[in-house]
Order: structure tokens, then sequence, then C-alpha cells
């Protein structure tokens, strides 16, 4: 990649610096955008900076919206006796494609992995507080997956909500998820099983 015209070695490198995306993809995407028409670049650059503007995070779940409170959390129809905790917004999504589940959510904004410097204190803690304290939440449902920084902020949450909101009822989604695997990648009908067949904590 040394020879590049520095225009195109600039694209690649900021390509390539994206999760999944090497050298070599980050050369094909550099050269499609190259050979689309200007006006096609143009709003793929565009689109890029909206992205930016557009979206916020939602006051009540934390997950990205257009606008607060997100279409979710301002649906009067969803239960807010339920609370279904996952580590990212691409975990709600794949939740939301089951389309069996109508509580409401919470994006803790990550798991806690010591290891990577990632604390309590990095992640949606006292927002999860804020609900559990409200007296609405019945039950909380953790969709974290099972890595072994899944398993140590579920253990986490668990603990925190029997020493300080002993009323709410903890469960998870059952084992039918592989261990080792994130909500994110699970396929619909996995998904469906865990949820239904959850666990008590």
């Amino acid at each position: 990649m040394q020879n590049l015209p520095k225009p195109l070695k600039e694209v690649v490198d900021q390509l390539s610096s994206l999760p999944g995306i090497g050298p070599k993809s980050a050369l094909r995407i550099a050269l499609t955008l190259l050979k689309m028409p200007r006006e096609r670049a143009n709003g793929v650059g565009q689109a890029v900076l909206d992205l930016r503007e557009n979206l916020c995070l939602c006051d009540e779940c934390a997950c990205l919206a257009e606008s607060s409170p997100c279409s979710i959390c301002a649906d009067p129809t969803r239960d807010t006796d339920q609370l279904c905790l996952v580590p990212e917004w691409d975990a709600l999504l794949a939740m939301e494609n089951m389309g069996i589940y109508k509580g409401r959510y919470l994006v803790l904004g990550g798991l806690l992995s010591p290891l990577d410097g990632i604390e309590p204190g990095h992640l949606e803690v006292e927002r999860l507080k804020r609900h559990l304290g409200s007296g609405r939440v019945s039950e909380l449902i953790l969709a974290l997956g099972a890595t072994l920084d899944a398993e140590s902020t579920a253990s986490y949450v668990k603990n925190l909500v029997e020493r300080d909101y002993p009323d709410v009822r903890v469960s998870r989604l059952a084992q039918g998820i592989p261990i080792g695997a994130e909500v994110k990648f699970m396929d619909k009908e996995t998904l469906k099983q865990s949820l239904v067949h959850r666990q008590k904590v």
C-alpha cells in the first residue's frame, strides 16, 4: 500500500482502521468510491456526516435514535415491568427482530472488562439504577451473551440487584446461546428459544 497516491492512501488508512476491514478490503472500497459518479460518492460522504449529526442517545434506554425518547420507549403498548439489559445497540436490534419481546430495553454500553479498563463507571449502571429504583420494573432480563466478560457483567448486575432492589426478579436468556457467542450474532430462532426459556439467576 506504500505506492498509492496520497489521497487514496488516506482513504484506505481511514477505512482499514474500522473493525473488520483490512487493508485489501479498504482498498477495494476506496476504489469503488472512486469509480462512483461524483453525486453518489458525495451522497455516501454526506450520509456519514449526517450519521453523526442526526443521531442521539435515547434518555430512557441509551439506544441510538433520531429523537429522545426513542420509538420503543415512546410506545405506550410496551410492558414497563420487564427491562431487558443488552450490551450494545446491535444486540437490541437482534432482540427486536424476533418480534416476541414486548418489554423495554436498556443498552449498557458494553461489558465489564477489567483487563481492558472497562469498569462499572464506564457503563450505563447509573441509568440502570434509575430504572430499577423507579418501582416499575419487576423483572430484569440479562441478554448479555455468554462470553467471560458477559458472565462477569451478569454477576455484577445480579449482585447489585439482590443487594439494592430485592423485589426485582433477575433472569437471563436460556443457555441455548453457545459459550463464547454474542447476542448480536445469534439467529432468530436461537434467540427466541433463549428468551422464552430464560432462567432465574
